[in-house]
């Protein structure tokens, strides 16, 4: 097992590698960098008058940029060196976690990431338990009745859910509940109230979960159809085999062939695609969500990084996704190896 997890963890490093490589020579060619995106703000801000380049010049509306002022500027983003020195220096840094500064929001990435982190960890966890304690009890209920009134019926409510996009049903619960034409139930924005600081715990934990009601539906309705169905579908395959029906023989009831027999191997490409799914909740976010409950997570960051393109901010965030994706996957394949001792390492790297 160490033998296989080093090998693993050796391959991650080309990977991870080659990963920020490809997305940094993308954002070499990308059209309006940090630097366009300066001048633009300049010019905007200098209409009137004057605004200090940042870099010791000053800019005037009416005369443009000059050539010193512009290298002033590309000196201020680190651009007035070669590109393949940009990127070991990136490289070297990010070795030790030191994921720079943004360009435009004046905090180190890190700084960054902590700040939206309890947003996107607020939605992802609470998405990631509430679809695996319902769709898992539904699943094997499903399976148990299938072909029954209840399994049609459960099967066409979770497929409407999935085909409902998540921003449709979070527009249309805020103008039911969130004090629209109809009910004011719920709050429009934010993870927390204003007030928050000044409340009891006790009223903390209850504003906080009243502000999480909406986002979190909104987010988790559309993944309970494939969680569902695929717990559906590994029970009836198990309880088609030769060993369920030799258990019954035997005479176990029910129940006991169901959870003791089944469920054990039923559940294994359920629990293997846990350790994937937990730590992708920390940072599932969803932008359009987050947008419409006015909640700044990662997803937001993400996406305002990429339109001010803000290097610093996109290359760091993708850094740790990447490291956490590939740690993700290690997890998965050695949680094959611990729930079904069938499998080996061996096979698993043939």
């Amino acid at each position: 097992m160490a033998g296989y997890i080093a090998k693993r963890i050796l391959l991650m490093v080309p990977t991870l590698f080659g990963v920020m490589l490809i997305t940094f020579v993308v954002t070499q060619f990308v059209p309006g960098g940090p630097v366009e995106q300066l001048v633009a703000q300049l010019q905007e801000t200098g209409e009137g008058g004057e605004a200090a380049t940042g870099g010791g010049g000053v800019y005037r509306a009416d005369q443009g940029l000059d050539e010193e002022q512009l290298a002033s500027i590309r000196e201020l983003y680190g651009f007035d060196r070669p590109a393949h020195e940009r990127f070991l220096t990136m490289i070297g840094n990010y070795v030790t976690f030191d994921l720079g500064e943004s360009y435009f929001r004046h905090q180190s990435v890190m700084e960054l990431i902590a700040d939206k982190l309890p947003v996107s960890i607020s939605l992802g966890l609470w998405t990631f338990f509430i679809t695996y304690l319902t769709c898992i009890p539904l699943g094997i209920a499903k399976a148990v009745r299938d072909g029954t009134t209840f399994d049609v019926v459960t099967s066409t409510l979770v497929l409407v859910g999935y085909a409902i996009p998540g921003f449709v049903l979070g527009i249309v619960l805020l103008v039911l509940f969130g004090g629209g034409s109809f009910w004011d139930v719920f709050p429009l924005r934010g993870l927390v109230s204003d007030d928050w600081a000044e409340l009891s715990w006790i009223d903390r934990i209850k504003d906080y979960l009243w502000h999480m009601v909406l986002p979190v539906i909104a987010s988790v309705v559309g993944s309970f159809a494939v969680m569902t169905m695929l717990t559906k579908n590994a029970f009836l395959e198990e309880i088609g085999k030769q060993y369920v029906l030799t258990a019954r023989a035997k005479g176990c009831s029910e129940r006991r062939v169901l959870y003791r027999h089944v469920f054990r191997n039923a559940m294994i490409p359920l629990v293997t695609g846990f350790p994937a799914a937990f730590i992708g909740a920390f940072f599932t976010s969803s932008l359009l969500i987050e947008t419409i409950f006015s909640l700044d997570g990662l997803g937001l960051l993400s996406y305002e990084s990429v339109l001010a393109r803000d290097y610093p901010v996109v290359m760091g965030t993708l850094y740790l996704y990447t490291i956490l994706g590939l740690v993700a996957k290690l997890l998965a394949d050695l949680s094959y190896v611990l729930i079904d001792p069938r499998i080996q390492f061996e096979s698993i790297q043939r």
